[in-house]
């Protein structure tokens, strides 16, 4: 199994993304193996300033990068020999079994659209987020960032995909799904929020736990948390920033620290016929390394062909 890491993307690339190939080399289970894509000349060089031997990894050469303030859409269609397009060509072609990459979130988000593709039947594929829990288990929080505006069809599916995850990639047995709200009752929420709750509570497949409010995000209330991109992205954001004020005041906790990103990784896409995780763009070589993990914790799940499965249904 391959996994495609994009070594030109990110605020501290290509030197966080070689450093943090280093850390994880060792860690990758039997049978995986590290393509890194991107300028072949500046890797090789970044590789014996590690001291990596070029035959512990794969070097794919891309001759260009999509920096991070360009806009999505345009620069991957006309920079289709960046690190990111290069890293979806070898997804697509089935070269690698995962793609991965700390760089633009919106070229990555645009490139598994129109490379590997929503799989049929889903409206919108989202980017699943980690959420801690008080009492030591782990939850995810979706959408958090690729959809701003949702319709209630949306959030119903995402409810569905972020059980499927949940199950698969988290290991967490008929997991609670909780409807991001600002009251518990049925009746409370705006247009979304109520539509939404009707749809998800009327789908089996589901073990909907009802309305949550901001104060259950981290309880036990719910294991997969369910609402819109513009939503999640504040709620993510926010405790980012929270982990980094208390870990400047010298403040050490251990249910704090796993608000840190870079012991997280990276996010996943669901909803794609592919394995995609999204990194920090601030990523260190601790983040690269758990987010190339994450990358092969999805490979190892099968999840977007379970997905395939769920939803003919809806096709």
């Amino acid at each position: 199994m391959k996994i495609a890491l994009d070594a030109m993307g990110g605020d501290f690339a290509p030197d966080a993304i070689v450093a943090g190939a280093k850390l994880v080399l060792p860690k990758l289970s039997p049978g995986f193996s590290l393509v890194l894509v991107g300028d072949q000349s500046v890797i090789k060089a970044k590789l014996a300033e590690n001291g990596i031997s070029e035959s512990d990894v794969e070097i794919v050469h891309a001759s260009s990068v999509i920096d991070m303030g360009e806009h999505p859409a345009k620069a991957f269609a006309t920079k289709q020999d960046s690190s990111i397009a290069v890293g979806f060509g070898l997804l697509a072609k089935g070269y690698a079994q995962g793609f991965c990459s700390a760089g633009n979130t919106g070229a990555m988000m645009v490139g598994a659209m129109l490379t590997i593709k929503a799989i049929p039947g889903i409206i919108r594929p989202a980017i699943a987020g980690y959420v801690p829990k008080a009492d030591g288990r782990e939850g995810t929080l979706l959408d958090v960032g690729a959809n701003a505006d949702c319709k209630p069809e949306m959030l119903a599916q995402f409810a569905e995909i972020g059980s499927l995850y949940a199950k698969l990639v988290m290991k967490i047995d008929n997991p609670k799904v909780g409807l991001m709200n600002l009251g518990h009752e049925e009746q409370k929420g705006n247009l979304l929020t109520l539509a939404a709750y009707q749809l998800i509570a009327s789908n089996p497949k589901v073990n909907f736990a009802g309305n949550i409010e901001g104060r259950d995000i981290f309880n036990e209330k719910a294991d997969v948390i369910i609402c819109d991109g513009f939503t999640g992205n504040v709620v993510t954001k926010m405790a980012e920033h929270l982990y980094e004020i208390l870990h400047s005041r010298g403040v050490n906790d251990s249910f704090m620290n796993k608000m840190n990103y870079e012991t997280v990784g990276g996010s996943p896409i669901i909803g794609v016929n592919g394995n995609v995780v999204i990194g920090h763009g601030v990523s260190s070589p601790l983040a690269i390394e758990n987010l190339v993990l994450q990358t092969e914790r999805m490979i190892k799940s099968n999840l977007h062909e379970e997905l395939t499965e769920a939803f003919k249904v809806y096709i």
